[in-house]
């Protein structure tokens, strides 16, 4: 198989696989995506969708939110980890939207990417989930999956997006980083991983990393 059979092989299945793609993060709106996606570094989305209806029923925008204390969001937020870090950057950003944006949240990579404690990744989920705005935000699953499926070399996640964004078309990468975190989830996890169910990664899956996983059930 070439580069571009495989890519177009992993589009099809994926498309199969899941035709309407549920968003992992609940949320109503841009701001509420930001915090949660904020809120699921290091955390599982599972605990995010958790924590969020608490602290959206007390700040579900930024007017209401730097009303809390930094302290009162670190105590609501804390089963997310990385809490004071976290509820520093929630007050802060809450902060500047207010003062430079009217309470808006920007619908700029520039301009989010300067919000405390939003990185590249963080930008890319909400400009492609709350504006539609093509991005191929790269996760530990998707980091994981492009390197199995030999379309990257795992150096590091900013080189991943690089070949994500050359080798897959740019309409379809909102729609794709989304299918390949549940593909990731589901059929192709980092521990407990069966490679009969996973499909994609049997068909065009890296030759070390296919051997690897024979040998270690031999």
């Amino acid at each position: 198989m070439t580069k571009q059979e495989r890519v177009d092989f992993i589009i099809q299945k994926l498309q199969e696989f899941y035709p309407e793609i549920p968003i992992p993060l609940n949320h109503k709106d841009p701001y509420t995506l930001l915090i949660a996606v904020l809120l699921s570094a290091q955390c599982t989305d599972v605990r995010v969708n958790q924590i969020t209806p608490i602290l959206f029923a007390k700040a579900d925008n930024p007017f209401d939110m730097v009303k809390l204390s930094v302290e009162e969001i670190k105590e609501i937020i804390k089963p997310c980890g990385l809490s004071p870090m976290k509820s520093k950057g929630i007050y802060g950003l809450s902060k500047i939207l207010i003062e430079k944006y009217d309470g808006e949240v920007p619908q700029s990579f520039e301009a989010l990417e300067e919000l405390p404690a939003v990185g590249h990744k963080t930008a890319s989920v909400v400009m492609s989930q709350a504006f539609g705005v093509p991005a191929f935000p790269v996760d530990t699953h998707i980091h994981r999956l492009l390197f199995r499926w030999n379309l990257s070399n795992g150096k590091n996640v900013v080189q991943t997006e690089k070949d994500a964004k050359r080798l897959f078309p740019r309409d379809l990468w909102n729609e794709l980083h989304l299918q390949i975190i549940w593909y990731g989830r589901e059929y192709s996890p980092a521990r407990g991983w069966d490679l009969e169910k996973d499909i994609i990664t049997k068909t065009v899956g890296r030759k070390t990393v296919l051997d690897a996983y024979y040998k270690g059930k031999n």
